[in-house]
Parts: structure tokens; C-alpha cells; sequence
């Protein structure tokens, strides 16, 4: 049917549904009319980059006005940043796998609950690279944890849940397809390694702590390559997991900038 499936039985028998951490709710606000045209979703760590994102849509869109003044729709809180350009809808989620988790869960119940179909989501951000130039786009095939497995791994009461990290591979493709028209940066498609940390879990040698050798690290990142790992950053697992169990054609395209 298209439409955003909610895995939650709970939520039918609820009088209202509080979107926390977007101060919105299906009292408070009338999200079809708000939001039942969304077509793209496209989500990204920080809140400047997404607003510029969206004013940036707002001009190849074609709209209306210079977009400099583009309302944050999620102003009642601090936690995440909202904006909309058309049928796009751009929002920032924070840095790591927790933060990126609760904004989902609140983003897929407003699309249910607005009623959307036929969404396409995209995670784009700045990312790690291994093996590949400065300022190329990674777009995800799959994504890995920390030992390359296509799996994210959560605990949900004291069970250990693990769920599918597939991403929509005609959904990739067709991004590699339109890069073609794009020929300033190269653009490649592979594996995106997610891991639980900026530092350590990714390999650095300058954080606060450091318990590997620089010959470990450089031994670990070369099965990474070798594993089909072409980017590393913090989120795509729990983003690939997500959307895959709620019927959203997701896809993650990262820069390389290290």
C-alpha cells in the first residue's frame, strides 16, 4: 500500500501519541494536513547543515520566496532541528546510534500518522573514509557492525534483539545512476561500518584512551577494506534497521572527508 507500518500494537488503543523530542503530537497537531505530502525524507546530524540542505531544496525546487526564512518546525525543543522544503522534509538527528534511534521512532510515527506514502529516506552526512579520495560520496549497499556483519545488534529488556541492516539496493543504484550527471566527485557504492564510538571504536589513536597499538589498528581497518568496508560513521545500522522494519525505502549516502 505504500504506507509507513508501525510495529506497535500499543499505539491504536492510545488516546494521544506525544512525539517528544519533535514537540509534536496527534492532539496538539493536525500532521496529515501538516505533513501527508511528504515524499523524501532526508536526515543528517547537525541542525545547520540540515537547514542549509533544505534551503537549498527550497531553491532547485523552485519555490516560492528565497527560503532564508525557513521555519524550524520542531522550535519547542532543542533536541532535533526540522525544516520543509515542498515535498521534502529535512531533519537533523544528533550524533551516534542513540540519538538517530529516538528521532526515528518519532519520525516514522509522524509519517504513519499523517497518513504519507510511497516515503523515501535518506541518511546524508560526512563519514570516515578507508581506501578511497578525499571528497568522494560513499553511497551504502549494506550496512556493518564493527565486525562487518550486516546485523544491528540492541538490547530490549534484557534480551539481545538482532535486526537486518538491508538497504533498498534499486534505491542505491539509482543514486549511483544520478551521480553520473554529477562528474565533480566521485561516487562509489560499499559497505558502511557503524560503530558505538568516535574514537576507540573507530581506530583513532588520539582520544582520551587508547588500548591498541597503531600496527592493530592498521590490521583491523585492512580486513575492514578487505570486507567490502568503504566508510565508517555512527548511525547506519540502527537507521537501515529501522526503516527496513517499517516498510521505509531507506538508503545512506555519506562524503568522505577524512
Amino acid at each position: 500500500s505504500g504506507l509507513v507500518h508501525i510495529k506497535n500494537p500499543y499505539l491504536d488503543s492510545m488516546e494521544e501519541d506525544v512525539l517528544y523530542h519533535l514537540d509534536l503530537g496527534t492532539k496538539t497537531h493536525n500532521l496529515p494536513a501538516m505533513f501527508g505530502d511528504i515524499k523524501f525524507v532526508c536526515v543528517g546530524g547537525s541542525p545547520n547543515r540540515m537547514r542549509a540542505f533544505a534551503q537549498f531544496m527550497h531553491k532547485e525546487l523552485g519555490l516560492t520566496g528565497d527560503g532564508e526564512d525557513l521555519a524550524d518546525i520542531c522550535a519547542g525543543t532543542d533536541r532535533y532541528a526540522m525544516y520543509r522544503a515542498g515535498p521534502v522534509l529535512s531533519i537533523s538527528h544528533g550524533m551516534g546510534i542513540p540519538s538517530i534511534s529516538i528521532m526515528l521512532h518519532e519520525l516514522i510515527k509522524l509519517l504513519h500518522h499523517a497518513k504519507c506514502r510511497d516515503v523515501t529516506i535518506i541518511r546524508i552526512g560526512t563519514s570516515g573514509g578507508l581506501g578511497i579520495e578525499a571528497g568522494s560520496v560513499v553511497i551504502t549497499d549494506m550496512a556493518v557492525d564493527s565486525s562487518f556483519k550486516p546485523r544491528f545488534e540492541q538490547v530490549v529488556l534484557d534480551d539481545v534483539v538482532v535486526r537486518s541492516t538491508e538497504l533498498d539496493k534499486d534505491l542505491a543504484e539509482e543514486l549511483l545512476a544520478c551521480s553520473k550527471e554529477i562528474p565533480d566527485f566521485r561516487t562509489l557504492i560499499g559497505h558502511t561500518m557503524c560503530t558505538y564510538d568516535f574514537y576507540e571504536g573507530q581506530g583513532r589513536l588520539d582520544g582520551a584512551l587508547c588500548s591498541f597499538s597503531s600496527e592493530k589498528k592498521l590490521e583491523y581497518l585492512k580486513r575492514a577494506y578487505d570486507a567490502g568496508v568503504r566508510n565508517i560513521e555512527m548511525e547506519s545500522t540502527a537507521f537501515a534497521a529501522l526503516c527496513g522494519l517499517c516498510g521505509l525505502k531507506g538508503e545512506s549516502s555519506c562524503s568522505r572527508l577524512r
